[in-house]
């Protein structure tokens, strides 16, 4: 009894201070969605150079995660996160002297090291709690998303008063502290590990699976799309509707928090619905919102037998935002969802399957500022970001049902998770 104790005791202090590692880790990840804004000015960038140079650190966040999960099962989480949050501490240091484009590309590819945390945390908690736990913990952990907007409530402050140079410099001791608490406050299990003789030949095996390629599609977009609107909202909002880069910011954060923080809740529905039925649900609403958000601010005339008559078509800020944070919302269940299925049908290679479902959805958060950017600037709509996102959507939607709704009951299924073969 008293070795439960210990063991559940060492489990949340594990869960706990993994998922601020986290939070801190995605903070740092984010810091271009705030102080790309004043280098954007400073070196005079069109759109697409804007969102190169915020997709950057996420690229490195994306490529590096499949080596980090299963470098976690061979090694332990502890060490490997440890190790991740101490190199990266330098490069944020040195953002603050960049002063050319090329500089910021550069140190932002080191800088998104911080990004591949996720495949470090996500088998290091789940392996502390048993299997009917699992999407609690990882939905937890998860939870470390909101540090897109903690970042969105930290940078303006520091840039208003002391310039961009200022925030990096910040960071970069938060990240410093926040590794010597992780160190204290961490365990390791060797039962945790994967055997020695395992190589990492065995645990790609899986990967030839197809039902991976579906999960790394609905993940690009409930992460991919998280990560990529995170880092393109505060310009959206300066830009669309005029307003001071403070209260850009804040608005902003209201559909980053729910996109992190209600991660938790969304696997703890997965446990109960199952991931299935959670996955269908959060695209059919990302489906409406992205729908309503993609029409641009129209004026239109109609001729009427009084002469001509002109209306105005557009969201305006508020519904905007009202729109954006239940967007957030079903991302942040779908990004719990995601995960439930892998711990449900690969429990021996959580991972390595994490981590190239994580690859996907980084390089989603990586391609489609890029594109937010290119559309913007071919088209000169901004709302073409939301058009790109609507028809990603659809793929998956099709894609699920083809493979998924035809084969079951969509909700009241069961309290047990549903596992599909394609």
């Amino acid at each position: 009894m008293a070795s439960e104790l210990r063991n559940e005791r060492k489990a949340w202090s594990v869960l706990i201070v993994s998922t601020l590692a986290f939070t801190v880790c995605f903070m740092v990840w984010m810091m271009f969605g705030v102080i790309g804004i004043p280098i954007k000015k400073m070196l005079n960038l069109n759109a697409t150079e804007f969102g190169l140079l915020t997709a950057m650190p996420v690229l490195t966040g994306s490529l590096i995660r499949v080596p980090l999960g299963i470098w976690t099962d061979r090694y332990g989480g502890r060490i490997v996160m440890a190790l991740l949050m101490a190199i990266t501490v330098p490069a944020i240091w040195l953002m603050s002297y960049a002063t050319q484009y090329w500089h910021f590309l550069t140190i932002g590819l080191f800088v998104g090291l911080a990004g591949g945390s996720f495949s470090v945390g996500t088998p290091y908690v789940a392996r502390w709690f048993p299997k009917s736990r699992q999407g609690m913990a990882m939905g937890v952990y998860g939870a470390g998303n909101s540090g897109s907007a903690v970042n969105k409530f930290v940078a303006p402050v520091l840039l208003v008063a002391f310039g961009w140079t200022m925030v990096p410099q910040v960071y970069a001791a938060i990240m410093l502290g926040t590794l010597v608490l992780f160190w204290l406050f961490s365990h390791s299990d060797p039962a945790h590990l994967v055997p020695s003789n395992v190589k990492f030949s065995d645990q790609l095996k899986a990967l030839k699976d197809p039902k991976v390629l579906k999960y790394c599609q609905y993940y690009s977009i409930v992460f991919g799309g998280y990560v990529a609107l995170a880092l393109w909202m505060v310009q959206y909002y300066v830009g669309e509707y005029g307003l001071d880069i403070r209260v850009a910011a804040l608005l902003a954060a209201c559909f980053s928090l729910p996109g992190g923080v209600l991660r938790a809740i969304g696997g703890v529905l997965s446990d109960k619905y199952g991931a299935h039925s959670v996955t269908w649900w959060v695209m059919w609403v990302s489906w409406i919102c992205l729908f309503l958000l993609s029409y641009p601010q129209t004026d239109f005339t109609i001729l009427t037998v009084n002469g001509p008559s002109t209306f105005h078509i557009g969201l305006n800020v508020y519904v905007f935002t009202g729109l954006m944070a239940v967007l957030g919302v079903a991302f942040a269940f779908g990004k719990a969802s995601v995960f439930k299925y892998i711990s449900d049908d690969y429990p021996k290679n959580i991972g390595a399957i994490s981590g190239i479902v994580g690859l996907a959805g980084g390089l989603g958060g990586f391609i489609l500022p890029i594109l937010f950017g290119a559309l913007m600037d071919l088209t000169g709509v901004r709302s073409s970001a939301f058009m790109l996102m609507y028809g990603v959507v659809w793929v998956s939607l099709i894609w699920m049902y083809w493979t998924e709704v035809r084969k079951t009951p969509v909700m009241g299924a069961g309290t047990q998770s549903l596992s599909f073969k394609n």
